[in-house]
């Protein structure tokens, strides 16, 4: 074994870890995105809060947490959800999307 290829592999390491936590990141906002207007979709035709987050935890994979806002004619989903272990400086990730929707009459 060279230095070279001592020095090497961590670097290596390091980038593959970062490169499937980019992938894992971006897969889990697209579910996110998906639960949130699946939420929105279910609120705008009157189902009570309670359904909304079942719809949007059902659609986000279950680890999501789910807020509802109601106006008058707006409601608005919002989903987040960690990624990974918590990082003692840095944290976890976190991905977040939301949804308004017109509420039908």
């Amino acid at each position: 074994m060279t230095a070279e290829f001592a020095v090497l592999l961590p670097v290596v390491t390091l980038m593959i870890a970062g490169v499937l936590a980019i992938g894992s990141s971006a897969v889990a906002q697209m579910r996110c995105a998906d639960a949130a207007r699946a939420g929105a979709r279910s609120a705008a035709l009157g189902e009570p809060d309670s359904v909304v987050a079942e719809v949007a935890e059902r659609v986000g994979g279950g680890q999501v947490r789910v807020g509802v806002q109601r106006s008058l004619e707006w409601v608005r989903v919002e989903v987040h959800q960690e990624l990974g272990p918590r990082v003692p400086v840095l944290g976890a990730i976190t991905v977040r999307a939301e949804a308004t929707a017109w509420v039908e009459p």
